[in-house]
Formats: C-alpha cells, sequence, structure tokens
C-alpha cells in the first residue's frame, strides 16, 4: 500500500468532465467519508512544514480543507476568492487562463507584513490559481512558507511552477494524467 492510499481510495475519478479527455478527480466522495475527511485534514495539519501564522485557503473546495486544518492549528483563515466576492478593501491579482485572465482577491487587512502564511487547496494542476496566490500574499507583505494539497496532478506541472517560484509543496496523493 502506498502513503496515504485510504485517501487515494476515497477520491472519485469522474472521465470526461468537464471535457473529453480530462479525467476529473472528484473530491467530494472523501468529503462524504467522515473518518477519510477526518484522516485528510489530521494529515494535512500534520505536514512537516515551517512554522506559519496564518492558513489561507483558495475558493472554493480549498475552504473546505484550510479552515479545518486551520482549526486544528488553532490559526486564523485567509480567503482567497472570485473579485467582487469579499466585501470591504481588497487587494487583487490577475492571472492568465487557457482563454483569457481571471482575478483573485483577499482582504486588504487579512495579514500584517512578514505574517507566514501556508497556502491549502483541494488540488493543483497547472498551478495558475495557485501562483496567483503566491504573488496575492507576497503582494500584501505575506511569506507564503509553504503549500499543501490534497491531490496532486503531477502531468500538468503546477507543482513544479510553486517550487520554482520558491514554495515547497506538500500533497498527500497523486494522480498521473490530466
Amino acid at each position: 500500500m502506498t502513503v496515504n492510499a485510504d485517501i487515494a481510495a476515497l477520491i472519485r475519478t469522474i472521465p470526461d468532465f468537464p471535457k473529453p479527455g480530462i479525467l476529473f478527480r472528484d473530491v467530494t466522495t472523501l468529503l462524504l467519508d467522515g473518518p477519510g475527511f477526518a484522516l485528510t485534514v489530521e494529515r494535512l495539519a500534520a505536514l512537516d512544514m515551517a512554522p506559519v501564522d496564518f492558513i489561507a485557503a483558495i475558493e472554493a473546495r480549498g475552504f473546505i480543507f484550510g479552515a479545518a486544518v486551520a482549526k486544528a492549528l488553532g490559526l486564523g483563515l485567509i480567503l482567497i476568492r472570485k473579485d467582487g466576492k469579499l466585501p470591504g478593501a481588497t487587494i487583487a491579482v490577475d492571472y492568465a487562463l487557457e482563454y483569457g485572465e481571471d482575478r483573485i482577491t483577499m482582504h486588504a487587512d487579512a495579514l500584517v507584513p512578514g505574517a507566514r502564511v501556508l497556502l491549502i487547496d483541494d488540488l493543483i494542476a497547472t498551478g495558475g490559481t495557485a501562483c496567483a496566490a503566491v504573488r496575492l500574499v507576497r503582494k500584501a507583505g505575506g511569506i507564503v512558507a509553504g503549500a499543501a494539497f490534497v491531490i496532486d496532478l503531477p502531468d500538468l506541472g503546477g507543482a513544479a511552477r510553486l517550487r520554482e517560484e520558491g514554495v515547497p509543496v506538500t500533497t498527500l496523493v497523486e494522480f498521473e494524467g490530466e
């Protein structure tokens, strides 16, 4: 049995979603399994990472895992959301999509300069959103101490992109292919 095979077994694969040729890794089946979800949060919270002051979670499934890890570690939670979703003053970063651009935001007063942040999301694929989140935290004066994901799709190179940005990356399970 490979490391975290018990968690990997709870993640459903849906072929040809959202388009033909894609194997969608669906964490909703993991979330439906109470003990499996608890184990996933426990393992994310126990990762050997540098000390951090905050968890930053990326919309939307990242909120689920980020909030649970923040609670487990007794840390505050920074929400990284799509543009127009947060009230009050925000800062933003634009990033490229396959066809066009998108923007993510966080509250301008979410962290003090020098605060150490662990970025959490459910899955790392191409790394576009995660790299934008790193730029956003850095723009706010924060230090991205690491990034943790339940799932890595290594063939798409996102974790490697984050490492090139100087961010240590940890994942619980890997799935080959797209």
